[in-house]
């Protein structure tokens, strides 16, 4: 049976035959000047495909919404994959911390008009005066198609696409508070990463519970440090969506030079594979805190992948997305690169600092997602996954949480590894 897409936003209409009117108009163009053009003759079928039309309007400091093309604005046509799409897109980023910040340039280097939606009005204000964030990565220059503003309706009226970058635990009060500003239709690019505490859910649930089901919704995961992506330092990503045809449009809409999109249906093994990586990077950062040294960290890193992969498998993910950039790729990432929180996390509870104290220290704007996704993936683990000893088959999922709860020493933790009883790597081979 043909599957039935519910990505029913109009714009993704006009999308489509803009891009149909561009490439016959850039055929027919072609095929006038073959003879006397020779660059436009040895265009391959892809980059034909994407030409795109490039309309600009110059931006104001003090203006705080997006500006809106004029009878005046001039059109010309580029020969590059990097122009922005031939339609009158305009994207909303919900979340002004480092990640919400890095997606808005990411989005905004394409050419698109981009409203980053943040709390508080001076913040707006000084990002719309100095084009940088007056906290937050405070020596990177925004792109001046990115504006700011605390205003929700202001910031979704007019939106075709809305990017969610709101850490987890805070996502439902906030949806809570804004769902009747949102568009109907308009699809949802979720960039958190972990699960709910309170209802055990990932974002996918979350997002379905606090906005309903009749819109689409895609998942953005991956190795990708905010600051690295601002900085325009090579990255690679994967947007998950039941729905390829809004998985392909998102990819395209945010794919450059610097910052490579791929695609898949694989929801749930994505969603697992960013939930999980934070926990196991608190276990690595947290083994470097002992001083326990290279073999054990990869070690424990690599049978955290273990645990991912046999999670993912039980919750119906493919193991190739567990292999991919949004399991193992951003396990290693967030595992090994120094700017990760949750490695810095398990690094000070190594050097002997509780959960407690180190959160304590960090305050609300430094978040470490996998501290309160580890609690919760093992009441998860309890309720969702059937066996026997579900101790014995995640036990860093298991031995994580309940050093996180003050039950275990970290030390305690990695010795109860190492003295697990001898057996098959991979026990779900043994037939």
């Amino acid at each position: 049976m043909k599957e039935i897409s519910i990505y029913t936003n109009p714009t993704a209409t006009i999308l489509r035959l803009a891009r149909l009117s561009a490439l016959l108009l850039v055929l027919s163009r072609a095929s006038e000047s073959f003879s006397s053009s020779p660059t436009t003759a040895l265009l391959s079928h892809h980059q034909r495909y994407h030409h795109r039309w490039q309309t600009h309007r110059p931006l104001t400091a003090s203006s705080s919404r997006r500006q809106r093309p004029s009878s005046s604005t001039t059109t010309t046509l580029y020969l590059k994959a990097s122009s922005p799409p031939p339609y009158p897109v305009r994207v909303t980023v919900l979340g002004g911390g480092n990640f919400g910040l890095a997606l808005a340039s990411v989005v905004a280097k394409k050419g698109v008009p981009t409203t980053l939606l943040v709390r508080s009005t001076s913040v707006a204000s000084h990002i719309n005066d100095n084009h940088r964030h007056p906290t937050k990565m405070t020596d990177i220059a925004l792109p001046r198609l990115v504006r700011a503003t605390s205003n929700t309706k202001e910031a979704l009226a007019d939106a075709t696409y809305i990017i969610h970058a709101v850490p987890v635990q805070y996502t439902r009060t906030f949806l809570e508070g804004i769902k009747h500003d949102i568009p109907p239709n308009v699809p949802v690019l979720s960039a958190s990463k972990g699960i709910e505490t309170s209802s055990l859910g990932f974002m996918a649930d979350i997002l379905k519970e606090c906005l309903g089901e009749d819109r689409s919704y895609a998942f953005l995961s991956g190795p990708s440090f905010a600051r690295e992506i601002c900085e325009g330092v090579a990255t690679a990503v994967v947007i998950a969506c039941e729905d390829l045809m809004l998985a392909d449009d998102l990819a395209e809409l945010m794919s450059q030079e610097d910052f490579l999109v791929f695609t898949t249906k694989d929801v749930i093994g994505v969603e697992v594979g960013g939930a999980v990586k934070n926990v196991i990077a608190i276990a690595a950062g947290m083994c470097e805190g002992l001083g326990l040294g290279t073999n054990a960290l990869s070690g424990l890193v690599t049978r955290g992948c273990g645990e991912m992969r046999r999670l993912g498998i039980y919750l119906g993910a493919r193991p190739s997305t567990i292999s991919g950039l949004s399991g193992v790729g951003d396990t290693f990432g967030t595992c090994f690169g120094p700017l990760s929180r949750n490695r810095q996390f398990g690094y000070r509870l190594g050097k002997g600092e509780t959960a407690e104290e180190i959160r304590a220290s960090m305050g609300k704007s430094e978040v470490a997602e996998g501290v309160d996704t580890s609690i919760a993936l093992v009441k998860m683990i309890k309720e969702n996954c059937k066996g026997y000893r579900l101790d014995l088959k995640y036990p860093i999922l298991f031995g994580m949480a309940e050093i996180i709860e003050g039950r275990m020493k970290p030390m305690e933790g990695m010795q109860k590894i190492m003295n697990f009883p001898v057996r098959m790597e991979n026990y779900d081979e043994r037939f």
